[in-house]
């Protein structure tokens, strides 16, 4: 997306944000400071889900304003981070739920209960009230980017974030409301546990170096089919609100321990065929640089050939049990048991690629796991059956934490899960 022009790329991603739910029709406001120092920013009272690239105003960096509508009314603080920030290049404002819901009760979310929303996010300041669209409140944000951060929370407001270009700002203000609503479903559950800085550094520096290149690539005639199913499940699951932009793997077996698996750094919701980096027998496709969690992904073909496809993600319902370290129990309803039958959530030290059992974990009655802190995984014959279970465990902890409001959880009994196991499961 970098050869979009800035009033392209904001068009597109104030749409993706409405979309998601994470603005509303007249609220939020993105900017990008381009290479000349001009500002282009969304209008004014416009409708956020049909903006089109022609709507983005752009303003000179000698105050002349291009368009036909008035620059956003937060503008002002636009321009103070960009003139405290040289290393910044894009803004997002916007009122999403859980980041409001912080605002509201003037609290900071802490990012440390993902090891990955820590890494995009980082600290989070905080700007007190101030009238929106004021000097006074573009003094207060600035004041916050001025420390160092790049993600603020506006008191009884919303949230602003940065970033060194659109889509690093887009990554970290939809990092930021995944963590927030992360942390609102964990307080049904219990206690938080976040990482330390420390453990997050010291996994960060164990993944096993790169793999090395292939020195001739072969395609199988069945590749291009499989590269197309992974692309649709990473589009599906991100519609699904199953993965943010910023975070997900998929990956496919293709022959003995083979595989391909989605690169680093790819926007969940528009993988190409393309993308999809081929890994052969310990070596991976020329020029592409496969997801970190290529050397799991490896592990697991290797020590379960029955498991054909794996998807591994993070969904705000299924990662409260995860930074709860609650055991989520799957007997809700019968389809819950029949797909999953069994849940474990393993420590976060468990990803330690030096002394990590999770290959040995799956099953044909353990399908998927949750990895405390980092993120959950689950494995199929294909990457629908995968995402199909995937699917089923995240509505069925949604049900869980929705049901606790109304008493406590009365699992399907001993007797009616043999009952189910003798209907639908073979010996």
């Amino acid at each position: 997306m970098g050869s979009l022009r800035p009033d392209e790329l904001i068009s597109i991603i104030i749409k993706r944000i409405y979309q998601t739910g994470l603005t509303t029709t007249s609220g939020g406001n993105i900017s990008i400071r381009d290479e000349n120092g001009d500002i282009w920013i969304t209008p004014a009272a416009t409708d956020k889900g049909t903006l089109k690239p022609s709507d983005i105003i752009c303003i000179k960096s000698n105050g002349k304003i291009i368009g036909s509508h008035k620059p956003s009314s937060e503008y002002p603080f636009h321009k103070a981070i960009y003139k405290t920030r040289s290393d910044l290049h894009a803004i997002i404002h916007a009122h999403p739920p859980a980041l409001v819901s912080f605002s509201i009760v003037r609290q900071i979310p802490d990012t440390r209960i993902i090891a990955n929303t820590r890494k995009i996010c980082g600290d989070v300041g905080y700007a007190v009230y101030e009238l929106p669209g004021s000097e006074a409140l573009g003094m207060k944000i600035d004041a916050q980017f001025g420390k160092g951060f790049n993600a603020v929370i506006m008191e009884n407001h919303g949230a602003v974030v940065s970033g060194t270009g659109l889509i690093d700002a887009y990554h970290r203000f939809e990092a930021l409301e995944y963590c927030a609503r992360t942390i609102l479903l964990s307080k049904i559950l219990g206690d938080i546990r976040c990482l330390t800085d420390n453990q997050i550094t010291a996994f960060e520096n164990q993944i096993p170096e790169l793999m090395p290149e292939m020195d001739t690539l072969f395609f199988s005639s069945d590749e291009p089919e499989k590269r197309s199913s992974i692309c649709e499940i990473m589009n599906r699951a991100f519609r699904q609100e199953l993965m943010i932009s910023a975070y997900g793997t998929v990956s496919m077996r293709l022959q003995d321990d083979n595989f391909l698996i989605t690169p680093a750094n790819i926007e969940t919701w528009n993988p190409g065929t393309d993308d999809i980096v081929q890994i052969k027998s310990g070596k991976r496709e020329p020029h592409k640089i496969p997801s970190k969690s290529s050397w799991l992904h490896q592990r697991i073909y290797r020590d379960n050939p029955g498991i054909n496809s794996i998807i591994q993600t993070q969904c705000p319902n299924l990662m409260a049990f995860g930074v709860t370290i609650t055991k989520m129990n799957v007997r809700t309803i019968p389809e819950s048991w029949i797909f999953l039958q069994d849940l474990p959530t393993v420590s976060f030290d468990a990803i330690s690629p030096a002394t990590t059992n999770i290959p040995q974990l799956f099953s044909t009655g353990n399908p998927g796991l949750i990895i405390s802190n980092d993120s959950v995984i689950f494995t199929g014959e294909t990457p629908l059956q995968a995402f199909d279970r995937l699917e089923v465990a995240e509505l069925s902890a949604k049900s869980i934490l929705m049901g606790a409001s109304l008493g406590k959880m009365i699992p399907i009994s001993d007797e009616e899960v043999e009952e189910l196991r003798k209907a639908f499961l073979k010996d």
